[in-house]
């Protein structure tokens, strides 16, 4: 690990400035994937800059009937909420599908949107990865690929995103709240937040130099039978190949978002009006267009079977 300096800010405003004005500097909170990048030369930054006593660690009703959750919330307690647990149920069970529990115990909300990918040749500094290196080549196309991505990728890159949290967020229409180098704020929609790689695979997400990740919001509750399923070689402690997180409807209606198969969390409106139709159609319509490799196809067939269990699961 590269030699840093550290220092601990007194505001979200001031450590975004910080890291605005601070070529090299980073945010740290629970750095569950940040520290393994430092150790293994991926991430170098020059300053680390912790947020963690900044307050943002609550989780709190809006007046629209939604919750805020600060983006220090650990997944665990997160998790745990009852809130969450009673109208957002979706997001606990993507949360305790996710890591063990003593990363998750560490592991921030705004952390875990940010995750960077596990594709193998990213953490392999041997090989080129456009991501890590821009420019370098992609190794992972014509490499080993079956656990990458099947659709919205690009011919610089077929990493996929890591997270469980965001399928839920996704699929909850959450908003992210953020505050700027220069102290102002904004909103970005999940649905907007995570960029497609195109030929720039390095910028994973609309967030500029120094913003720093204040909360994300949940809107109203909107009922329904929620169901996270997430398929993985080994039963714990792995990253989905595919997961489903659906929220269905007693009328046949409902909302997906899939992991595992792009560099976000996928999620296509427009399938989700075949939902009383079957995951088939449903299916077909989320990953119109996809360019799997060979050894990924499977995916197709295992995002529709998965989704079809959900379905049958809620009818249950």
């Amino acid at each position: 690990m590269k030699a840093f300096s550290y220092q601990r800010a007194g505001s979200p405003a001031e450590a975004a400035a910080i890291v605005g004005r601070t070529q090299g500097a980073r945010f740290i909170a629970g750095g569950t994937n940040l520290l393994d990048l430092m150790k293994l030369q991926i991430e170098t930054p020059t300053h680390l800059v912790d947020v963690n006593h900044l307050g943002l660690d609550r989780i709190e009703a809006t007046a629209q009937g939604g919750l805020r959750i600060g983006a220090l919330v650990r997944n665990t307690d997160l998790a745990a909420d009852g809130r969450v647990r009673k109208d957002y149920a979706l997001l606990s069970r993507a949360l305790v599908a996710g890591a063990s529990g003593q990363l998750r115990n560490k592991a921030t909300t705004a952390g875990n949107l940010l995750q960077r990918t596990r594709c193998p040749y990213f953490y392999d500094t041997n090989q080129p990865c456009n991501k890590r290196s821009p420019g370098s080549g992609c190794a992972a196309i014509g490499g080993v690929n079956r656990g990458l991505g099947v659709i919205g990728t690009s011919t610089a890159c077929i990493a996929t995103h890591p997270s469980d949290m965001a399928v839920a967020m996704r699929a909850l229409d959450a908003v992210v709240e953020t505050v700027r180098a220069d102290g102002t704020t904004r909103t970005i929609p999940v649905a907007e937040f995570h960029a497609l790689p195109g030929d720039t695979p390095n910028v994973e997400n609309l967030l500029a130099p120094g913003e720093l990740i204040t909360a994300v919001t949940l809107p109203r509750p909107i009922g329904g039978t929620h169901i996270y399923h997430k398929v993985r070689d080994r039963a714990s402690y792995a990253f989905a190949l595919v997961s489903v997180g659906a929220i269905l409807q007693k009328d046949g209606t409902g909302r997906v978002a899939f992991g595992g198969v792009a560099p976000r969390p996928w999620r296509v409106e427009a399938a989700e009006a075949e939902m009383p139709h079957g995951a088939r159609a449903v299916t077909a319509a989320a990953f119109a267009g996809a360019t799997p490799t060979e050894q990924n196809r499977f995916k197709l067939v295992l995002a529709e079977r998965t989704l079809a269990a959900a379905i049958a699961e809620a009818r249950g």
